[in-house]
């Protein structure tokens, strides 16, 4: 049997920069790491069910837009095998609607919201034109379920008929009517914030929402600006969905109030800033490679002692 400390499935092009980095950050500890890619998928299965492959964990990147990658993710699931972002966690943390709800009973400020259930479960829209009014205009309109890279989202909308239109292209889903945020401006940025959950360690950011150009926040600004509440908030979304790595969006408004605007992020985009202009700056990436290689060390760790006295 071979046995490899960390897995890692993948496959985006674009990833590369940041699986080899963890790949790095991993050897330096002593970690050993396997790559599970289209091309060994059902080698890697295969060796699996037949006990002469073994995991210690997993970290899948690849499941959620290639189901080709599911049964091999499944599978290490229900064999039990320590993940990043467990399986189980997902469509929770995923769902726009749960979290919107769950962060509010929780005292977090959200925006004023509406949910709309899917267009396949009820058609004719329950509420009038008049009850948009609370959201103002122009608002948003965001499927719960398929929002990544701001897919399906309406920044503009404007009355209820944008909001049928909308409900049809997504008809298994439920949809988010929002307000649209504001933010203040702080010293000639926009305050709108782009903050990283990784294994406790929390990165905020500096994220324009119109370039999406990531600038770190230093340790100076959040002081001098009263930016610390961006580091309250973040344990307070993790407390509610459970992962261990993520990102948020919030916006602080000119009364000083943070808002979050996008609730869980579950599969960063990590893209190398100097490579990317809309990428997450190059130490960040690299700091968030040695959490998650840290995060294998201690997974490793753990199954030898329990080896040891089995």
């Amino acid at each position: 049997m071979k046995e490899y400390s960390l897995a890692i499935a993948w496959d985006w092009e674009f990833d590369k920069d940041f699986i080899e980095g963890i790949e790095q950050a991993c050897a330096s500890r002593q970690v050993s790491t396997y790559r599970i890619e289209l091309h060994n998928l059902e080698e890697t299965l295969r060796k699996l069910q037949s006990g002469e492959l073994l995991f210690h964990s997993f970290y899948d990147r690849a499941s959620d837009s290639n189901e080709a990658f599911q049964p091999v993710a499944n599978y290490l699931h229900q064999s039990g095998v320590d993940q990043v972002n467990p399986h189980d966690l997902i469509p929770h943390a995923a769902d726009k609607a749960a979290m919107h709800l769950e962060l509010m009973s929780r005292g977090l400020h959200v925006p004023q919201t509406i949910i709309v259930a899917p267009y396949n479960t009820a058609k004719e829209i329950d509420f009038s034109e008049k009850e948009l009014e609370r959201l103002g205009k122009p608002f948003v309109i965001k499927p719960a379920n398929t929002t990544g890279g701001g897919t399906g989202v309406i920044l503009d909308a404007s009355g209820i008929n944008d909001v049928a239109e909308a409900r049809k292209y997504h008809q298994n889903d439920k949809y988010l009517l929002q307000e649209k945020i504001l933010p203040a401006m702080i010293n000639g940025r926009r305050g709108w914030f782009r903050v990283f959950y990784a294994f406790g360690e929390i990165i905020p950011c500096w994220w324009d929402d119109h370039t999406h150009h990531y600038i770190q926040v230093t340790s100076e600004e959040e002081i001098q600006f009263r930016l610390k509440g961006l580091r309250t908030i973040m344990p307070e979304i993790q407390h509610v969905c459970g992962l261990d790595f993520f990102s948020s969006e919030i916006a602080m408004k000119d009364d000083g109030i943070f808002v979050v605007v996008d609730y869980v992020n579950e599969i960063c985009d990590m893209r190398l800033q100097s490579k990317y202009a809309d990428g997450v700056p190059d130490n960040i990436v690299h700091a968030i490679e040695h959490c998650l290689a840290n995060d294998a060390s201690l997974h490793e760790r753990r199954f030898e002692h329990s080896k040891s006295i089995s």
